[in-house]
C-alpha cells in the first residue's frame, strides 16, 4: 500500500563502534495506516547489492529506545509504532558499505492485529520468515530503493 514510501532516500549510513564501522542503517516508515503494536513487527527481508541479510542480522530503532533485536522486540505488547513515526533498521555487516550508491531490497513483515485467520496461532509460534510472503501485510511485493551512503554515524 505505502511501499514506496518505506525508507528515507537520505537515510543509508554506516554504524560506527569504537572508530571501526560495524554494519548499516536507514530509515523506514510503517506500511500500515493504523500503525502497530511493536511485537507484531516481525522483522524485514533485506537485501543490499545482492547480498541478503536475514533479521538474525537485523535490530531495529524505534520511540527513543536503543535498537533491539526481534526476539526482545517481540516481547513489546505495549509499545506502538504509530503510524507517522520513523524508525531505524541497523544491519550488522563488518567493514559497513563502501561510499557510493547501493540498491536496498526490502519487504517488512508486521503480523495482522485484527481479526483472526487461521494461521495467527502458528505464526505466534513460529512467526514467517521476512521475504516470503506469510506476514506481509501491506506489502505485498519486496520493493528496491537506490540510496546514496551518507556521511555520520561515527
Amino acid at each position: 500500500m505505502f511501499d514506496n514510501y518505506l525508507v528515507r532516500k537520505d537515510s543509508l549510513e554506516n554504524v560506527y563502534k569504537d572508530g571501526k564501522a560495524v554494519g548499516f542503517k536507514f530509515g523506514v516508515r510503517i506500511a500500515d495506516y493504523r500503525g502497530c503494536f511493536l511485537s507484531l513487527h516481525n522483522g524485514y527481508y533485506v537485501e543490499c547489492d545482492g547480498v541478503e541479510y536475514p533479521k538474525e542480522v537485523q535490530k531495529f530503532e524505534i520511540n527513543g529506545n536503543e535498537p533491539r533485536d526481534f526476539e526482545e522486540i517481540k516481547k513489546c505488547v505495549w509499545e506502538h509504532w504509530d503510524y507517522d513515526d520513523e524508525g531505524y533498521v541497523y544491519i550488522q555487516k563488518e567493514g559497513g558499505l563502501a561510499p557510493g550508491e547501493h540498491v536496498i531490497k526490502l519487504q517488512q513483515s508486521i503480523l495482522a492485529q485484527y481479526g483472526y485467520m487461521p494461521w495467527d496461532e502458528e505464526w505466534l509460534k513460529n512467526p514467517p520468515t521476512p521475504g516470503k510472503g506469510a506476514g506481509s501485510g501491506k506489502t505485498a511485493n519486496i520493493c528496491a530503493f537506490n540510496l546514496e551512503l551518507q556521511e555520520g554515524g561515527k
